[in-house]
């Protein structure tokens, strides 16, 4: 088994972070696992993805011409992305930002209001945490316990007091992606 997924936005969207997130959950459950970062040289505002492949076996290329599942937090990640998804792939959208919709027809799109959310409930920042426990939920590639677990760990020293807010969003995505998705 080898599922790759890409992950695209805004740079300071934390979609980089959400990308070492799911990565690192799929490492401490025992995945065979590769993380690949692109952004463009703007410290904020350019674009920014990666590249996260979990596998049972060892993983010749980082790099996915075709990944199973996008997932898009603003339109230009759409418009740049949307044709390299698989056919029969799922494509997650951020509708709080994204106004245009996949133009194919053969892969399912899920959408969810992830800044929106995030920002009603945590703070508009989390935004990449409610897309990311709604993904989990929604593929079941991990665990979403694996990242609660490993929070304080994936964040590190510097970054430790965000950890109960990045968890509550997790669980605020997983909660709306098992009532609506």
């Amino acid at each position: 088994m080898l599922t790759k997924t890409m992950m695209s936005g805004i740079g300071g969207q934390g979609v980089l972070f959400s990308g070492i997130c799911l990565a690192w959950a799929a490492m401490k459950e025992g995945w065979e696992v590769t993380y690949l970062p692109s952004y463009g040289a703007e410290m904020r505002g350019g674009v920014a993805s990666c590249t996260i492949a979990i596998s049972d076996e060892e993983i010749a290329s980082p790099v996915s011409s075709s990944p199973d599942y996008l997932v898009i937090m603003d339109n230009l990640s759409l418009l740049r992305l949307q044709n390299l998804c698989a056919s029969g792939g799922e494509i997650f959208i951020n509708t709080s930002l994204v106004t245009e919709r996949p133009l194919r027809g053969d892969i399912d799109v899920v959408e969810l209001p992830a800044t929106d959310v995030a920002e009603e409930s945590v703070g508009v920042r989390y935004a990449n945490m409610v897309m990311l426990g709604a993904f989990i939920e929604r593929t079941h590639l991990v665990k979403l316990s694996t990242i609660i677990d490993n929070m304080e760990e994936i964040l590190g020293k510097e970054k430790a007091k965000f950890k109960d807010k990045n968890i509550e969003a997790l669980k605020i995505g997983s909660s709306l992606a098992s009532k609506e998705l």
